[in-house]
């Protein structure tokens, strides 16, 4: 679970790579703003843009990536392309007794394939899962066989997705 925002992970012990103890200077921001623009520019491109030697560029962002201020690199695929056109966030609230082993009911989520994403948030819930499924059938068999059948699970609320938009990348 260490996709986590908050300094302690879910366990309550501290997060693998604290970001907030990461000084990032102005080469480290420019190359940050241009990947979150396009993850895929070119190391000579980059290298370019920031004003440093290629060599350097790539190390730069090797140890932005090895100190946890970059999570990762991914493609963002449609799961309607995958055959999966009903998207829901759920709300899960844990019961009080399972507290202690929330980090491994997060685990259990991310791991589970119609899981997108999985959020540890303040309020009344615990986690909001954004899924993915074939069809509402499929939607109602994953609450009542990944969820409600669950121990640990006290309750959960169920939100269709109509359409999920995302933030044009600001240049």
């Amino acid at each position: 679970m260490n996709r986590e925002s908050s300094a302690k992970g879910a366990s309550g012990g501290p997060r693998p790579n604290d970001v907030r103890q990461v000084r990032l200077d102005e080469v480290d921001h420019v190359l940050l703003a241009q990947l979150t623009r396009d993850a895929r520019t070119p190391n000579n491109a980059l290298a370019e843009l920031a004003g440093i030697a290629p060599s350097t560029c790539l190390a730069r962002v090797r140890s932005l990536v090895e100190r946890g201020v970059i999570r990762g690199f991914h493609a963002d695929v449609d799961p309607a392309a995958l055959g999966r056109d009903l998207e829901a966030m759920i709300a899960v609230r844990l019961r009080a007794d399972a507290r202690p082993h929330m980090a491994r009911f997060a685990e259990r989520m991310s791991a589970t394939p119609e899981v997108l994403d999985v959020y540890f948030i303040a309020g009344a819930d615990d986690y909001l899962l954004h899924v993915a499924m074939r069809d509402t059938a499929a939607l109602r068999d994953f609450v009542l066989d990944h969820l409600s059948a669950r121990p640990d699970v006290a309750a959960t609320e169920t939100t269709l997705v109509f359409e999920h938009i995302r933030p044009r990348a600001r240049k």
